[in-house]
């Protein structure tokens, strides 16, 4: 039996032990005094971390620059390479680094200044919350509303 295979039971438990990893950052953050008067934290670091783990595709804990361009293109948005670098820089605050890990993450979400990267993600964000309020049965029609 080969144990280096990736089967669907250790994709599993690697991604458990990657959502434990981001919990306990989550945890310092949630007890951070510098954002104790952020609202709904432990709902917005829950989507971050929802978010996050959907584009580590290199199962490394950090995004590296194809998993910056994979969710920027699930998102209709295609970059190109220079835009990408841009957006990399912004999130780590460091022009050579080329990933960036989940505490980067969080630091240019819930930070002050404005990312390429955090714009788009919180316009989607509110684009969902848009389309959730759209679903459900449509509105009882009455004959004054027919043709």
């Amino acid at each position: 039996m080969d144990n280096n295979a990736q089967g669907g039971k250790a994709y599993g438990l690697l991604k458990s032990q990657q959502e434990e990893k981001l919990n306990s950052i989550n945890e310092v953050f949630l007890m951070d005094s510098k954002y104790a008067e952020e609202e709904d934290l432990a709902a917005k670091l829950e989507m971050f971390k929802k978010k996050y783990m959907e584009f580590d595709l290199n199962d490394k804990g950090d995004i590296d620059m194809m998993g910056l361009k994979r969710m920027l293109e699930k998102l209709g948005l295609a970059k190109t390479h220079l835009e990408l670098k841009k957006m990399m820089s912004e999130v780590t605050g460091s022009p050579s680094k080329d990933t960036f890990s989940y505490h980067d993450f969080l630091n240019m979400m819930l930070g002050k200044r404005n990312a390429i990267l955090k714009l788009i993600l919180m316009f989607e964000g509110m684009g969902k919350e848009q389309e959730q309020k759209d679903v459900g049965p449509p509105s009882r029609k009455t004959f004054s509303d027919l043709p």
